[in-house]
């Protein structure tokens, strides 16, 4: 027999308000203790430097945390130019300096634009990403460097907020950008671009996908409100486990049709129709018995031509909406 999970069988995601110094997994993992948790999981990583918007999900929330990790993210930082560091950020060691007196806002907002719109950026080899199954932070932490191919991702807008010249010139902007974009990379480009070279100096992550920073919570918050008492207090912080895939549109069941696609097994129902096309997801709930009861959350399901829905990924009996 396979050990048993240690911790509570709970459903459901919290939006986290990461601080700046802690890892993204120290986070999970405290968040995980406070709530007690059986299973828990990050929709994503922050750097330690960076703070702010980290949802987490807990139990069978963690099953749909693939689409929050492919949402759009929107970030506010602060770039300084005339530096260049081994990281792109603060943290690291300084490899160039230079003198930015001379940068005008004008020239930064009109560098800005040639950065909105379909991009390349070539990963920054302090990073998770992995080369044969090593995540290249290891390798940079070893003085290796490898070589890193292009990779497209989209600024759908990066709007200048401040500007404080200088020697080492500091801009803040707010940047609405697709999944996979690296605010590092962004900032030595656009340092490049202006010929002085530049690092973040602060990141905060401010939305992923429909959620907002302003809803999140901090650990401090947490552990202040949970005190000496049970993990069971902290559970209101908690949205429902089909929170991940929200936009998706929602299907009811009967019960008769519920259980056989709790089964796996394709089910008709009339208004697949109306929801979608072919191959298009919806959440699917079986209906509640009477006002009182809310409707459970199933899972995914596919539509099809033929007026079904198929089981895409199922949740366990126990997970509450």
């Amino acid at each position: 027999m396979g050990r048993r999970r240690k911790g509570r069988l709970i459903d459901g995601v919290l939006l986290l308000n990461k601080s700046a110094g802690m890892s993204s997994n120290h986070a999970l993992q405290r968040a995980k203790r406070l709530f007690f948790a059986a299973k828990a999981g990050h929709t994503g990583s922050l750097d330690p430097l960076a703070t702010g918007l980290l949802p987490l999900c807990f139990g069978e929330a963690t099953k749909f945390s693939q689409f929050l990790l492919d949402a759009e993210k929107g970030y506010r930082s602060t770039f300084k130019l005339g530096v260049v560091t081994s990281t792109g950020d603060a943290e690291g060691e300084v490899l160039y300096e230079s003198d930015a007196s001379g940068i005008t806002r004008e020239q930064v907002a009109q560098t800005l634009e040639h950065f909105v719109g379909d991009i390349e950026q070539v990963p920054p080899m302090y990073s998770a990403l992995k080369l044969n199954g090593q995540p290249l932070y290891k390798l940079a932490r070893e003085g290796k460097e490898v070589e890193r191919q292009p990779r497209p991702v989209t600024i759908f807008k990066i709007e200048l907020l401040g500007f404080r010249p200088g020697p080492k010139a500091e801009v803040d902007v707010e940047v609405h950008c697709s999944k996979g974009t690296y605010i590092r990379t962004l900032a030595e480009d656009i340092g490049q671009a202006l010929d002085c070279g530049a690092r973040v100096e602060q990141l905060h992550r401010t939305r992923s996908g429909p959620f907002d920073v302003a809803r999140a919570v901090s650990l401090e918050a947490l552990e202040e409100e949970r005190g000496d008492g049970l993990a069971e207090q902290l559970d209101h912080h908690l949205l429902p486990a089909d929170t991940p895939v929200a936009e998706l549109p929602a299907l009811t069941l009967p019960a008769d049709s519920a259980y056989y696609f709790r089964l796996g097994n394709p089910v008709m129902d009339p208004q697949v129709y109306r929801l979608g096309d072919e191959g298009d997801m919806v959440r699917v709930f079986q209906g509640g018995h009477g006002e009182a009861e809310s409707p459970r959350f199933l899972g995914l399901g596919e539509l099809d031509d033929e007026g079904r829905v198929a089981p895409k990924r199922l949740v366990a009996a126990t997970v509450a909406t």
